[in-house]
């Protein structure tokens, strides 16, 4: 069944579908632009960032829920459950950016626009979208741990990548400075933080629902 947002609603998903799509292609274009490897290595590099891939979902959610809500795929990025994991996803790489991550460099330019864009106004931005849009009263807490499966996925990629490359995306879990003990005991915390935050989500949805009744 074809469900079409309404104007509100639309607006608000104009303004992540272009925020998103402009803060993932606009820093592949600074990544090219500043290589110092081949093409290809500089794009399976870019890639394989936590950041890039969940702002591209955040893009093709929204271009689907937005442009054809009737669709498969558009039907499957409406559902309550699948917004609400992709708000938890984006909000992990708002939270973990900008409470461990930026004060590690200085970004100027250009890119601390699309810095901005990546970290801060695409992660704020889909949530202010879940709280005002999103209908809550049927998710639950079961939810939660089919949502665990692609930050799991992504973190054992990285650790087989890392062991192949010798090069791991974030310092929180590079294996050559802090060894596997370290990177593993980080890499399970990351994981509770995806956890507490999906839970967080299904009681606020639990609570609004309460309070609408």
């Amino acid at each position: 069944m074809k469900t079409t947002p309404n104007k509100s609603q639309q607006l608000f998903l104009i303004i992540l579908f272009i925020s998103s799509w402009f803060a993932v292609l606009f820093q592949y274009y600074l990544s090219l632009g500043a290589r110092v490897d081949s093409v290809g290595m500089t794009t399976f590099r870019f890639i394989s960032y936590f950041t890039i891939l969940t702002n591209t979902l955040v893009g093709v959610c929204t271009s689907y829920v937005l442009l054809n809500p009737g669709s498969k795929l558009g039907q499957f990025f409406s559902k309550p459950k699948t917004l609400t994991a992709v708000t938890v996803y984006i909000v992990i790489v708002g939270l973990i950016y900008n409470l461990i991550l930026r004060w590690l460099w200085d970004p100027q330019g250009a890119q601390y626009v699309v810095d901005l864009f990546l970290h801060t106004i695409v992660p704020v931005g889909f949530l202010i979208y879940w709280l005002a849009f999103v209908p809550k009263k049927d998710l639950q807490w079961k939810h939660v741990f089919p949502w665990l499966i692609y930050p799991l996925v992504y973190m054992v990629y990285i650790l087989i990548r890392g062991a192949i490359i010798n090069e791991y995306p974030y310092p929180f879990v590079d294996v050559t400075v802090l060894g596997y003990k370290d990177a593993l005991i980080n890499g399970v915390g990351v994981l509770f933080a995806f956890l507490a935050i999906s839970l967080l989500l299904v009681a606020i949805a639990k609570w609004t629902s309460r309070k609408s009744r």
